[in-house]
């Protein structure tokens, strides 16, 4: 087996292996070989001994926020094995190649969507609760208005608002992006709005731009669903501005769904007799892993006399196998010392743990108490400090890949 980047026909034959594996329907898949040739995107594949292209997996470049700092970010996607390469260890192969090379590109952390959590574990990833899911009948917002300006966006507009909106939102939450024009416009656009049924909206106040709003219209029987693709403010009024926004669809919709980020809890928030209706569901569907766990540490936010010892380990990327004293400004290896008899006469670390874990513990969806109930991670010392590390945060996942 061989593992390499994809170039030329090799990225249109990657294209027609998720056509298959995807099971998508395409009517000329010719029209798209020309797109695929030229793609820029960071591609692999595994190839058999017979030069057939076994599976394939991108690795999509982005910025992700954490602790309000942006950091270099991969976005795994387009994962597929044809049938008859499945369980020969293809994609195990690509994974183990792709992480210690991002590593080497300064990526700091990774994510992906998973098809089934335990076969991404395999390769250092772990569940990220990053949004929760609610559902409720337009009537529960009755309490709500919004009087202010709403400006419907179209295709050729500026998207200034948004991302003025946006880039005072996102870097409050763990994972957001940290987004470019272009890819708020991908966020925003649509090819026939009145057949894809997706709309974007501006709120204003005293002419300023306070939150904005995507949803799609769903057709479904008995009565439509307004669906929430991704709403964002910039305070308190902005919120309002969205639940006002969207009583007014009651005559419209029979359900209205959105996500909103862990931690902020719309049950607790909204003012309605039919609060109880609310359905509040937690999605367990992205994975994130530990790249560089020196630049993860070194990034997240730490007490002013923060000072503690970790121990990492890591089954692919070996730089990640080390231990390191954390202090408020930098993080240092501690050097490893041995005994005449060979015996490692180093004090133990006051916290010894997987990658995995420690991506949810950096993230804040893992607090010490459930940390320390997992197998992968000893508390040897200095519990309390710890705990004022990691701490519960807040958690928002924006892009799809």
């Amino acid at each position: 087996m061989r593992v390499k980047k994809l170039e030329g026909e090799e990225r249109y034959e990657a294209y027609l292996t998720a056509v298959y594996c995807f099971h998508m329907r395409v009517d000329d898949v010719e029209a798209n070989r020309e797109r695929q040739l030229n793609a820029k995107v960071e591609d692999w594949g595994a190839f058999d001994d017979d030069n057939t292209l076994m599976a394939r997996i991108i690795n999509f470049k982005y910025n992700f926020y954490l602790d309000g700092t942006a950091v270099p970010a991969g976005g795994i996607g387009s994962v597929a094995t044809l049938p008859e390469y499945r369980n020969s260890g293809a994609v195990r192969e690509i994974f183990t190649e792709l992480l210690p090379e991002a590593y080497k590109n300064g990526e700091v952390i990774s994510a992906l969507y998973p098809f089934k959590h335990e076969f991404y574990r395999k390769f250092g990833y772990e569940v990220l609760p990053s949004w929760i899911k609610y559902s409720m009948a337009p009537k529960l917002l009755c309490r709500y208005r919004f009087d202010g300006e709403v400006r419907k966006w179209n295709m050729g507009n500026p998207v200034t608002d948004f991302m003025n909106i946006y880039n005072t939102f996102a870097p409050k939450f763990n994972m957001a992006a940290a987004r470019t024009e272009d890819q708020m416009l991908e966020q925003l656009k649509v090819d026939k709005p009145y057949i894809d049924r997706k709309f974007s909206y501006v709120m204003k106040q005293n002419g300023q731009a306070i939150a904005y709003i995507i949803f799609t219209d769903i057709r479904h029987d008995p009565a439509a669903i307004l669906q929430v693709e991704e709403c964002a403010w910039t305070g308190r009024d902005g919120f309002l501005a969205i639940l006002g926004f969207l009583a007014r669809f009651e005559a419209d919709y029979g359900t209205i769904t959105m996500n909103l980020p862990k931690g902020i809890d719309l049950i607790r928030i909204v003012r309605s007799p039919y609060a109880y209706e609310i359905e509040k569901i937690p999605t367990q569907e992205f994975m994130l892993r530990v790249i560089n766990a020196k630049r993860l540490l070194e990034t997240i936010k730490k007490p002013a006399d923060c000072d503690f010892t970790i121990k990492i380990s890591d089954e692919i990327i070996e730089e990640n196998n080390r231990t390191y004293r954390v202090l408020p400004d930098r993080v240092e290896l501690v050097g490893e010392r041995f005994a005449a008899d060979g015996e490692d006469s180093a004090p133990k670390a006051d916290i010894e743990l997987n990658v995995r874990p420690l991506a949810q513990m950096a993230a804040g969806c893992l607090n010490l108490d459930e940390a320390m109930l997992r197998t992968d991670v000893t508390v040897n010392a200095n519990e309390e400090m710890l705990r004022r590390v990691f701490t519960e945060k807040l958690t928002w996942v924006t892009e799809h890949f």
